[in-house]
């Protein structure tokens, strides 16, 4: 076994657990070198096309259509394409639960413990732009990271806050298809790869997150919809945060039941109950993680058409604009892409494109409604960071696309003015920059160069 320090007690659970074959076989997966994984955008690019893109040595994960694993000697977040929102780098284990939630476009989706976004850009590329994604995090700073990788990959229908679970459920009654929650826990099937798990799990053992998830799940039993689903999944191996947090939903909600999940190679099923999913680092290439799906049957409150029990408390926050300031028609008119009118938002002269059929409510904290299209300052527009991401290259009517191998890629995203060659000047007015037809952000031209309009708080350092 590596130089990690476990401790007696947790030792004794999992071989209580396990039993002393599997116990073994568990102890030995630490001297086994971690894994790392990306998964693709695939609104973006292709599962099948994306490892032409790259040099890097790709493994596919087996059971995640769109994953892959890559070597730790690479550097992908080092890469334009990751800048393009092409990937995400995520633990292979910790795309499954996004992977079995059957999310279909057009869905109200709850990602109720979001930070810092690999399940919810999942869930937001499944919705196909069509529905809504409130993707939550109790923490404020987390969110912050919540909301750009959910902005860097395009996921243009969202809303992002920083709410209780309580204050959430308060506010939407039983409102949502879909919810997931990735519950904090112990993270004991995070010990191989972060050390720091073993020190926290000292400190704050099973027990102690166990309260934190049955309250979390009594909240999102609230806030779904008759017919809904909820998925739940912990990254740890303790029965009382696992098994017996799904006892605790049946046992006091009677309205909802266990839904089985099918079982792919390598991956084991619930102890003590059937139907669950158990991934387990000797069994499979990936760490630790279980996930349970469970059903609300008819019957209780009806599903109100705001999300909200009152009409009257989900008032907007801004006021929706009928008539459009002229500089942001004459912007929008750049975009081969239609706009209702009805779902732009501007607050503080900042302009938002609502999702469809929602009004934020004035009690929660949204760190953002809708897509940011951008800010208006002085009878001009500026786009947002977030709108490019949301294009295709063909999408808008002037476009720069360099190959990743020029080195204006990299001056770009580190916010430098961009000379361009005499093929391809001069340009006047925005522009969408862009690496092998991948948008990267707005740029504007003042002829033979670009005047970079690159997100500060996202350049390459």
């Amino acid at each position: 076994m590596s130089e990690l320090k476990l401790s007696e007690e947790y030792l004794n659970r999992m071989r209580d657990l396990l039993g002393e074959e599997e116990f073994s076989a568990y102890l030995k997966s630490f001297d086994e070198e971690r894994l790392y994984g990306l998964r693709v955008n695939a609104a973006k690019v292709t599962p099948e096309a994306f490892p032409e893109l790259v040099s890097w040595d790709l493994k596919p994960v087996p059971w995640i259509p769109n994953g892959f694993y890559y070597e730790g000697t690479e550097r992908p977040a080092k890469d334009p394409y990751y800048y393009a929102g092409l990937y995400y780098l995520q633990e292979p284990s910790a795309m499954t639960p996004a992977m079995l939630l059957p999310v279909e476009p057009g869905d109200r989706v709850l990602d109720l413990c979001a930070a810092p976004g690999g399940k919810s850009t999942e869930l937001g590329v499944k919705l196909a732009g069509k529905g809504v994604l409130i993707s939550n995090d109790i923490s404020n700073s987390r969110a912050k990271a919540l909301l750009k990788n959910l902005e860097l990959w395009g996921i243009s229908n969202i809303c992002v806050t920083s709410e209780t679970p309580d204050k959430l459920a308060d506010v939407f009654g039983p409102w949502f298809d879909k919810i997931l929650i990735d519950a904090p826990c112990s993270g004991e099937g995070m010990f191989r790869k972060d050390d720091d798990m073993v020190k926290s799990y000292e400190e704050r053992g099973p027990e102690y997150y166990s309260e934190i998830q049955k309250e979390i799940t009594d909240q999102a039993v609230r806030m779904l919809a008759p017919g809904g689903l909820l998925l739940y999944s912990t990254c740890t191996f303790s029965r009382c945060e696992d098994e017996e947090i799904i006892c605790h939903i049946l046992g006091n909600h009677q309205e909802m039941e266990l839904i089985r999940l099918p079982l792919f190679e390598g991956a084991s099923g619930g102890i003590g109950l059937d139907g669950c999913v158990r991934l387990f680092p000797h069994k499979i290439k990936g760490e630790g993680h279980f996930i349970s799906l469970l059903r609300k049957n008819g019957g209780g409150a009806e599903r109100t058409a705001a999300g909200s029990r009152e009409r009257s408390r989900m008032e907007p926050q801004g006021k929706r604009a009928s008539a459009l300031p002229t500089e942001l028609t004459d912007f929008l008119a750049l975009m081969n892409r239609e706009f209702d009118n009805s779902r732009i938002m501007i607050k503080n002269d900042s302009v938002y494109y609502l999702p469809e059929n929602f009004v934020p409510a004035k009690e929660l904290r949204y760190l953002r409604t809708g897509l940011l299209l951008g800010e208006l300052k002085n009878k001009r527009f500026e786009p947002g960071q977030a709108l490019a991401m949301t294009l295709h290259a063909e999408e808008f009517k002037q476009t720069i696309s360099w190959k990743k191998e020029d080195d204006r890629v990299i001056r770009y995203l580190k916010g430098e003015t961009i000379s361009l060659t005499p093929e391809e000047g001069p340009v006047k007015g925005w522009c969408l920059v862009c690496v092998d037809g991948h948008p990267l952000g707005f740029a504007k031209g003042t002829g033979m160069a670009l005047k970079n309009k690159y997100y500060p708080g996202w350049r390459w350092l």
